[in-house]
């Protein structure tokens, strides 16, 4: 990985949905989001990925994914999983980063995802994303999700939003990576 620089910080606070709409560009081949003790209002909601083509107008870019995760529970049993019911093929729909989070005080969400040549007009954009998070279920889980948003225009934003309820807090940093 290369030099990370800051480009931007967003603290939701409130709000079901925060867009990222400057700063992705032909600046950086590679652009990294870390999103640091982010407390979503709903007990067992999720945090939720959509792409934009047109600076934010519309996040209807179609996605193939995938997704599989790892859990440790207080009481000390582990699993692990494919998460056949949260992957998109060829889907317009929001693409899910974590569910099942939890909302208590002492509970949240932090993790990085990778967006790849974004605007990069000859091949789809690919992303990666690890989140690691307190379930309602009181479980420690390391969830993963990879996939492209399949189109050959620049993805120039992106969305994160809840399924129910708010980010109540937590910063979202975006940085480019040289």
């Amino acid at each position: 990985m290369g030099i990370p620089t800051l480009i931007s910080t967003a603290t939701p606070s409130g709000v079901s949905s925060i867009a990222i709409t400057s700063g992705i560009g032909s600046t950086y081949d590679e652009y990294m989001f870390v999103f640091t003790d982010i407390n979503i209002s709903y007990n067992g909601s999720q945090l939720m990925l959509a792409g934009s083509t047109d600076g934010g107008s519309n996040y209807g870019v179609d996605k193939t994914t995938t997704m599989f995760w790892t859990t440790n529970s207080e009481s000390g049993s582990s699993d692990f999983g494919y998460q056949t019911g949260h992957d998109l093929a060829q889907s317009d729909a929001v693409q899910p980063l974590s569910y099942q989070v939890g909302n208590g005080a002492n509970e949240s969400l932090a993790g990085i995802l990778h967006l790849y040549s974004p605007s990069n007009t000859t091949y789809v954009t690919h992303y990666t994303a690890q989140m690691v998070f307190h379930t309602l279920n009181d479980q420690a889980r390391n969830l993963f999700t990879a996939g492209y948003f399949n189109t050959t225009s620049a993805i120039n934003a992106v969305r994160f939003n809840t399924v129910q309820g708010d980010i109540d807090s937590g910063n979202i940093q975006l940085f480019g990576i040289a």
